[in-house]
């Protein structure tokens, strides 16, 4: 079964949310949202603003964006590149994009960070569950990334959602899904 994409609304992300089995907070206001952003220098997509300004789950998963600590949500925001620089490190992970491996590692190390810092950011939904922080679009693939493992978990955030949280299978991409730069590259 086939989708058409459409942008997540704040009705239908109240809807979804009843599945998780989670407790829930009041959702976020734009101006929370637009804080959150500055602080941590990403934008979230249509999407994740739309599931975050309908509810926010709360439990050890589930980024707490307003009442979190600080150094734990940066921990996750990094987590995806780190990871990457751990592969780059200790098991010889290179990019083709990248060009040429220097035979330096702490080199490599530095080349890799400078390239990663060039992809989109990818922002926690929940776990190491992740959604591209593109400002002003949705419909993008919700990613597990763990290290250089990256796979698809929903072909946006209310696929996601009723597969991991509901009985639902994972659905076929969009005709035209949309990918994110590098890191779809990636998806085994």
């Amino acid at each position: 079964m086939s989708r058409v994409q459409q942008v997540l609304t704040v009705e239908e992300a109240r809807t979804l949310q009843e599945s998780l089995g989670e407790p829930l907070r009041p959702g976020l206001s734009a101006a929370e949202l637009t804080d959150v952003e500055a602080q941590f220098g990403f934008r979230f997509s249509l999407d994740h603003r739309a599931f975050l300004s309908a509810g926010v789950p709360v439990g050890d998963r589930w980024p707490d964006w307003l009442h979190g600590n600080p150094d734990h949500l940066r921990k996750r925001l990094d987590w995806p590149v780190d990871g990457l620089l751990y592969e780059v490190e200790h098991n010889g992970l290179w990019h083709p994009s990248w060009g040429s491996r220097p035979r330096v590692l702490s080199n490599a190390l530095a080349c890799a960070r400078r390239c990663l810092a060039s992809v989109p950011q990818l922002v926690p939904v929940c776990g190491h569950r992740y959604l591209p922080g593109i400002a002003g679009a949705a419909g993008y693939p919700v990613l597990s990334v763990y290290r250089a493992e990256v796979t698809v978990c929903g072909w946006d955030l209310r696929d996601y959602v009723r597969h991991e949280f509901g009985d639902q299978p994972l659905l076929e991409p969009a005709e035209g899904g949309l990918s994110v730069d590098f890191w779809s590259a990636l998806v085994e």
